[in-house]
């Protein structure tokens, strides 16, 4: 079977976790800056990192319109952290002007839990998944305030609050599984982008 190609959205954020974890599933791993390398590539990672700032240079890099483009024609993307922010269609505390690309019928509040000293590590139950429990680890991470009808909440805290989901295509988790070993949204990713390019 041909190995998937993916790429990892790098314009800034954990792009290098990203690549590792889909490399050493066996996937051909392509580092995304210009549209003509998204159209080289048959699903699309937007790692974590500063949202607003991933925002503006895809506009600076003309990579804006192309992303949205991928989206709406069903590529899989897979976005962590801030790369679920960008993947959001609404944004309850955007700074001025911060836009996403859009496709998930979500809204998320950014840096939920707090700044980088209220990071913390759970273990989650995803029955999309199975057993065992996932290992999640929330940087200044973002929380899912409300999801439309259309939209499958794969994994929430105790609380009852909403850490990740999937729509479609689209799959976006609060946490960063590429930093704690855990590989198993990444292998889900995989199958949904072999599940297309059948």
């Amino acid at each position: 079977m041909t190995a998937p190609r993916v790429g990892v959205l790098a314009l800034q954020g954990d792009v290098r976790e990203h690549a590792r974890v889909l490399a050493d599933l066996g996937a051909d791993v392509v580092a995304v800056r210009r549209p003509d390398e998204l159209a080289s590539v048959d699903g699309l990672v937007i790692p974590g990192g500063e949202s607003s700032v991933i925002d503006k240079l895809s506009r600076t890099f003309g990579m804006r319109h192309p992303v949205r483009e991928a989206i709406s024609d069903g590529m899989p993307v897979y976005g962590t952290c801030a790369g679920l922010i960008l993947l959001a269609d609404r944004i309850a505390d955007g700074i001025v002007g911060q836009q996403t690309f859009g496709g998930l019928d979500v809204t998320v509040q950014r840096n939920a839990f707090g700044s980088q000293v209220d990071s913390f590590e759970v273990d989650l139950d995803v029955p999309a998944l199975g057993a065992p429990h996932v290992h999640a680890v929330f940087i200044r991470a973002p929380l899912v305030l409300d999801a439309g009808d259309a939209v499958e909440r794969l994994a929430t805290l105790d609380d009852g609050r909403v850490v990740a989901v999937r729509q479609g295509a689209l799959l976006g988790t609060s946490f960063h599984p590429e930093v704690s070993g855990e590989d198993r949204f990444h292998r889900l990713f995989l199958d949904m982008v072999r599940e297309r390019v059948r």
